[in-house]
């Protein structure tokens, strides 16, 4: 037989599936693949009803065949709708997992030695482990393959989370999850009595700086037991060992299991995995919880897609508000439409109502079109960094900007906010803000301009603070137009200065405004320079990008100069020290004297 025929009927037996022995008789079809090994997930849900939908629609988008996942779910002693939005959900997914059980316990609602919900008393621990004990003997009984155990507040957006787990063969593995702090899901030291040690080895996994899956004494919140390794039948939650004479806590107690067992616990990093909030005081309330989880979730979509929540919840709707403000102004370029759908999300989500502000792009305007408009450069302008002119990026920044001042003026809009759309919210943003605006209201401060959002680059000595306002103080010189807040005075002092007419970078027109610019040649150029500035302290939203960062886009300093377009402005991506994180100010230069709002307290966490 030609050797073409050959391999030509090896080609078509392997296409048609069936295949024939030398004789009729022997014939077979190839194996089928193996079935995915079979999970059980635990989740453990009190006082979760602000985190459930996000939650639920994480778990709901994992790619992994749910008719080899069973579902453990337990809740207890809830002052909110926990219970019946675990029930909505379950009955509407039960027949799309291989099995569910459901563990609720309504009352008491609250542990009688406890001072609030997020009080953790000896008697919750203890109920805690329990419960968790509890979905550790149930897929053992069932003979599952796999036991993952999440927290109803971590959002796994990883969607190949347990396969890329379980390809790891550890006997207890857990997916590095990422907050607003160098807080995690892990410990890199732990004392001989069980408490938290803190090492160096610590920071650069957190950071990423080392990347892989590390042997450490802890991790909590999500993990995923193997339960087909022989050591994994050691394991407990309940009772703690006979050995164990340490605080009573979950994830101490478990992690001491762990070593006592010969199990290895271990940390991956390897990509993104997840989000999830810091751990809140024992004095705080559920609204501080919810909102901490709200930060985790606009921080998620930062670098992810869109979260849904779930598809088989009834989510009530928000009512956006503009938080008192006359006006929100939100700029985005209409060819930057995922900006546009996640801020507006992040604003939906914090209800808050904006009016979407059409930015020019400046790329679009040529010189006829610029000069038919009356705009005239700064004469002896340059960038302070590349001793370039004007970007035609940086002119429709201006432009955009100008347009907002322009209709605050003509609206007559007596406080207006305004935002960019590639900005990222820091936690409680709307209660500070709110309570930074009280602050001033009622303190009767003049002012026409409040950053939200800024580089500081004058870092030789503290700014002034404002005596008597909490997280304020006077602004020097800076960059960036991220958020600001601003009155109807500070609008037609900026126009009455007629800027197209002398046009530099928004960023260094607002700091010669207010007096603050170090360079006296441009200031010369504006008679009145009697803005009157000032910037939260600390800071209430930051760039989601900064240079060289994955996924940072400039439009305004990666385009072409603004009056030849032949010389493009793209080497600054490399070069730029403009949009570069803000750096690490000296003791000496630090606002250390400003008034701080309990607020603050709240959002403070380190490592542990």
């Amino acid at each position: 037989m030609h050797p073409t025929i050959s391999l030509l009927t090896l080609l078509l037996s392997l296409l048609y599936g069936t295949t024939r022995g030398y004789f009729s008789e022997e014939r077979w079809s190839p194996e089928s693949p193996l079935l995915a090994p079979r999970v059980v997930i635990g989740l453990v849900c009190r006082n979760s009803a602000h985190s459930l939908p996000a939650f639920l629609g994480a778990i709901e988008r994992l790619n992994y065949p749910k008719d080899r996942i069973a579902l453990w779910v337990a809740t207890d002693q809830n002052v909110d709708n926990t219970t019946s939005l675990l029930e909505e959900w379950l009955s509407n997914v039960q027949d799309l997992y291989h099995y569910v059980e459901w563990t609720p316990q309504e009352k008491p609602s609250v542990y009688t030695d406890e001072v609030g919900p997020k009080h953790w008393t000896n008697q919750r621990y203890e109920h805690v482990l329990k419960l968790r004990q509890a979905a550790l003997d149930t897929a053992r009984e069932t003979w599952a393959d796999y036991f993952l155990l999440s927290d109803c507040d971590n959002l796994l957006t990883n969607r190949d989370l347990l396969w890329k787990l379980m390809r790891e063969n550890k006997t207890v593995v857990a997916p590095m999850l990422e907050s607003r702090t160098p807080y995690s899901n892990f410990w890199c030291g732990m004392t001989s009595q069980g408490y938290y040690k803190r090492t160096p080895a610590y920071m650069p996994i957190r950071r990423r700086e080392r990347q892989g899956c590390f042997a450490v004494p802890m991790v909590h919140s999500t993990y995923l037991l193997d339960l087909r390794k022989e050591a994994s039948r050691r394991l407990a939650f309940y009772p703690p060992h006979p050995e164990y004479n340490s605080a009573l806590d979950d994830i101490i107690i478990f992690a001491y299991s762990a070593r006592m067992s010969d199990v290895q616990m271990y940390i991956c990093n390897k990509e993104i995995y997840g989000y999830f909030p810091v751990p809140l005081r024992s004095h705080n309330t559920l609204q501080d919880e919810a909102e901490s989880f709200l930060h985790s979730q606009l921080e998620a979509t930062v670098k992810t897609h869109l979260l849904e929540p779930s598809r088989y919840l009834s989510v009530l709707p928000k009512h956006p508000d503009k938080l008192e403000f006359d006006e929100v102004f939100m700029i985005n370029l209409v060819r930057r439409a995922h900006r546009r759908e996640r801020m507006l999300r992040a604003l939906y989500e914090q209800e808050l109502a904006c009016k979407v502000v059409t930015a020019v792009d400046g790329k679009a305007l040529n010189t006829s079109e610029i000069e038919a408009m009356g705009i005239r450069m700064l004469p002896g302008y340059k960038d302070p960094y590349h001793g370039r002119p004007l970007s035609k990026g940086e002119l429709g920044c201006f432009l955009s900007h100008y347009n907002i001042w322009k209709e605050i003026v003509d609206r007559g809009l007596q406080t207006s906010l305004v935002i960019e759309d590639d900005l990222r919210f820091e936690v409680f943003f709307k209660r500070r803000l709110q309570a930074l605006m009280y602050e001033v209201k009622s303190h009767k401060l003049d002012w026409d301009l409040i950053y939200m959002g800024r580089k500081r680059m004058q870092v030789d000595h503290p700014e002034k603070s404002v005596p008597k306002i909490y997280n304020l103080v006077e602004a020097d010189y800076s960059y960036w137009t991220l958020g600001y807040v601003m009155s109807l005075q500070g609008a037609q002092k900026l126009l009455r200065a007629e800027p197209l007419k002398k046009m530099l970078p928004v960023d260094e027109f607002l700091p010669v405004m207010y007096n603050k610019h170090p360079v006296s040649e441009y200031m010369a150029h504006f008679e009145r320079r009697d803005l009157q500035a000032f910037s939260a302290e600390p800071l209430l939203v930051f760039p989601t990008h900064y240079t060289g960062e994955p996924g940072y886009i400039s439009d305004t300093e990666t385009s072409m100069v603004w009056d030849n377009e032949a010389v493009r402005t793209d080497w600054d991506r490399a070069k730029s020290r403009k949009t570069r994180e803000q750096e690490e100010l000296s003791v000496e230069a630090q606002n250390s004297d400003v008034l701080q709002s309990e607020l603050e307290n709240l959002s403070a966490r380190d490592e542990l």
